[in-house]
């Protein structure tokens, strides 16, 4: 298995993955429609790999266009990132993220088994516990009561690929539910470019810090936690990344359907982060209280003993880390891919 189709490979995960299937001898094609994301990462990633990415402009829902990257490429297995994320956005535009995570998804099934291609490694989220019954959070959590429309995609987007699987055993598929990815790449050329104002804590502190914004809005200081701030399970992107080496290997391994927690098992909560950040880039984080946001809950951590045990995979970065590789993206990159 050496040919990996990447669905979503110029953003913030997919890009940090895409290195890191070059650097362990892989090829990689990347299929992404650029509505968040910018070419200029495939200049970054020759430059870090000194590889070459078969790139293809093509949007998940699209099938003539999927069809066509599938006749020019025989792929053994497919990497699912493409697709709307932002939390609040999904609240006041859910026809959109049913239309493209789902149906984006049902789309890409298809062609994949047109084409004999029966394995797929899909980026979940821990979004789909809802508020956890438990903490921290084991794979056999239920699954509550989705707070918004994305988690809800996930979900449904999960059950999908068990059905198929269950239906028919050559599928082999591998759900990874990622906790709150951070962090960027060791040399400053890739990171979390996000367009317009950041949905995400890390990239609204880093815009804070470099000047872009005027303050961090904290949503919330009333919760159930021991400052009142919500506190979630940070991990760094490139563990995140080697955490999609190690689930091709149990996909080699004919392993059926798994689900793995990929998160390091402490939580931060978001006051704790802003003091890391401020260490990690010797500057003061002005922060203004906000209401609380829609379809936020409270805490959220993971167990991620399961995937240590199974894929032999666990978080190697420490929460300063995390910070100081994003304040490295920042800095050398004030305004993102754009010069």
């Amino acid at each position: 298995m050496k040919k990996i189709l990447i669905t979503g490979g110029l953003g913030y995960i997919g890009s940090h993955t895409v290195v890191a299937l070059l650097d362990a001898g892989y090829q990689a094609i990347v299929v992404d429609n650029l509505s968040n994301s910018d070419k200029e990462v495939l200049n970054r990633i020759k430059e870090l790999t000194g590889k070459q990415v078969s790139f293809y402009q093509v949007d998940i829902r699209d099938r003539a266009g999927l069809n066509h990257v599938f006749r020019k490429e025989t792929c053994d297995c497919v990497i699912h990132f493409a697709g709307l994320k932002s939390l609040e956005e999904s609240i006041y535009k859910p026809w959109e993220y049913y239309d493209n995570n789902v149906g984006g998804t049902l789309t890409l099934i298809d062609v994949m088994r047109e084409y004999g291609c029966k394995n797929m490694i899909f980026s979940s989220s821990a979004a789909v516990y809802g508020t956890p019954e438990q903490l921290p959070i084991t794979e056999e959590c239920p699954k509550g009561e989705r707070m918004n429309p994305y988690a809800q995609t996930k979900s449904m987007q999960e059950q999908i690929l068990m059905d198929i699987q269950k239906a028919d055993p050559d599928w082999n598929v591998v759900l990874l539910r990622y906790f709150n990815p951070i962090g960027a790449h060791k040399s400053g050329l890739l990171g979390e470019d996000p367009q317009g104002i950041p949905n995400n804590l890390l990239p609204y502190i880093t815009q804070v810090a470099i000047g872009k914004l005027p303050y961090l809005k904290i949503f919330g200081n009333d919760y159930d936690t021991p400052d009142g701030t919500g506190i979630r399970d940070y991990i760094h992107v490139l563990d995140l990344a080697n955490g999609h080496l190690k689930a091709l290997s149990r996909i080699q391994a004919n392993c059926g359907c798994e689900v793995f927690n990929l998160g390091t098992g402490t939580g931060y909560s978001v006051l704790e982060m802003v003091h890391y950040f401020e260490q990690a880039c010797g500057k003061k984080i002005p922060y203004q209280i906000e209401p609380r946001r829609l379809g936020d809950v409270a805490a959220c951590f993971a167990d991620p003993s399961k995937a240590k045990r199974l894929l032999g995979w666990e978080a190697q970065n420490g929460v300063l880390e995390m910070c100081k590789d994003a304040w490295r993206w920042q800095n050398k990159n004030p305004n993102g891919y754009k010069k």
